[in-house]
């Protein structure tokens, strides 16, 4: 009945569209209405004050920690029938405060005021509508980005969001292309729109673009490539090679990833020429995956992204980046899938960083980490798609603060049709 009901209500609302009109009905059929329920507990200790002038040390903080719930209502539609078909999708995100303070907030998962108070609550909206020709679907509006050269941050609360026009093309065989250009962002703890920027950087943003694509070949291998831009900032090109092989009665997966980045137009966030090179090995066998690799970072400057979003590199670690200029770093991982001896649903993971040889300004830096985590999704009865997961993070290095940080997440997806 409430399925019937909220279907009702669209056909009723969306009959009013100009290029929705009679086919409201096809239009509806082919959507799918989901609200994910997010309830995070975040803790953060500091333990040092390394990279701090004495008198940021004096006032700096000790700790931050916050209890949040979080409500994301995703609307995907389908299409208009005929050659071009027309959609609209559209995302209402929504935080509310259960726990924080003045000394305790800035945990990424609540906005916060000019006073350092975290919002008793923060929202926001976004639209997109989208056109699909054939294999390829435009949207324009707000958008989720998931590319090597950009992709959206969704470790908190609520997910980073884009403004901007994407496209999606797999009209040939075995390749999918995407591009797009986008002009605004909001941070995943903040429902106000700026401008894009790199990392770092605190002054008017600029337009960021970028176009590529990923070719399946045979199916053991993948190759990738993509080309961005952020005005004025920074040029960066991206290339990759995956390979699964098997071996013995297990998987040995290579994937090895390479960007290229300099700077563009009036060099706003300063000079950058340099190369990343990443390589990780990885072994699958009843279970479980281990895992080894090694990354290089050469030339001047750190390796340039957007401000807020994730970094496409096995070195984006749950605190650190481990990108700075000639920075080297190695990992090992391990990781576990408990369905093998009959608990499905639960997993176990862990990680290791170690980068050396790292400089920030003229001094050198050293840093590691340590992350874990405990997942369990409840795969049947009155429970079934609860989702718990707890996150440990140790980090520690000679050009930043050390950070012990505790993360509990409790999700629930609810497929309103």
């Amino acid at each position: 009945m409430k399925e019937l009901l909220l279907r009702g209500v669209l056909v009723t609302s969306l009959s009013a569209s100009p290029f929705i009109n009679s086919n409201a009905t096809e239009f509806i059929d082919g959507s799918h209405l989901k609200l994910q329920l997010r309830n995070v507990y975040f803790n953060e200790n500091f333990r040092d004050e390394n990279g701090l002038s004495p008198r940021a040390a004096k006032n700096a903080k000790s700790e931050r920690t916050e209890w949040a719930q979080g409500f994301l209502l995703d609307f995907k539609s389908g299409f208009t029938p005929g050659t071009v078909g027309f959609g609209v999708d559209a995302m209402g995100l929504t935080g509310f405060k259960l726990d924080s303070g003045k000394g305790r907030s800035g945990t990424g998962l609540l906005a916060v005021g000019s006073d350092g108070q975290a919002a008793d609550e923060f929202a926001s909206l976004g639209i997109a509508g989208k056109v699909r020709f054939a294999h390829t679907t435009v949207q324009h509006g707000s958008v989720l980005p998931k590319t090597p050269v950009l992709i959206y941050n969704d470790a908190r609360l609520l997910p980073q969001t884009y403004q901007g026009t994407l496209f999606t093309s797999t009209d040939i065989d075995n390749l999918t292309l995407s591009g797009g250009r986008l002009n605004q962002f909001k941070l995943r703890d903040s429902s106000d729109s700026r401008s894009i920027t790199p990392n770092g950087f605190t002054g008017q943003g600029a337009p960021f673009s970028f176009i590529g694509g990923e070719y399946t070949l045979g199916e053991r291998t993948r190759l990738g490539y993509f080309y961005a831009q952020l005005d004025n900032f920074y040029r960066q090109h991206f290339a990759s090679v995956q390979h699964d092989q098997q071996w013995g009665t297990g998987l040995l997966t290579t994937d090895v990833r390479y960007f290229r980045s300099v700077d563009a137009g009036m060099q706003k966030a300063g000079a950058i020429d340099n190369t990343l090179l990443s390589g990780l090995l990885s072994y699958s066998i009843a279970g479980h995956r281990v895992g080894a690799g090694y990354q290089v970072l050469n030339g001047q400057a750190g390796l340039p992204y957007i401000t807020g979003a994730s970094v496409y590199s096995f070195s984006n670690a749950g605190i650190g980046k481990f990108i700075h200029e000639d920075e080297k770093t190695w990992m090992l991982s391990y990781g576990y899938d408990f369905s093998r001896v009959g608990l499905p649903g639960l997993t176990l993971s862990g990680r290791y960083l170690s980068g050396r040889n790292g400089k920030t300004g003229s001094a050198q830096l050293h840093e590691h980490e340590r992350d874990a985590e405990l997942a369990y999704v409840v795969q049947s009865g009155a429970l079934k798609g609860v989702g718990l997961k707890m996150r440990n993070y140790v980090y520690r290095s000679d050009g930043a603060r050390g950070r012990d940080s505790n993360r509990l997440y409790l999700t629930y997806d609810i497929a309103l049709w």
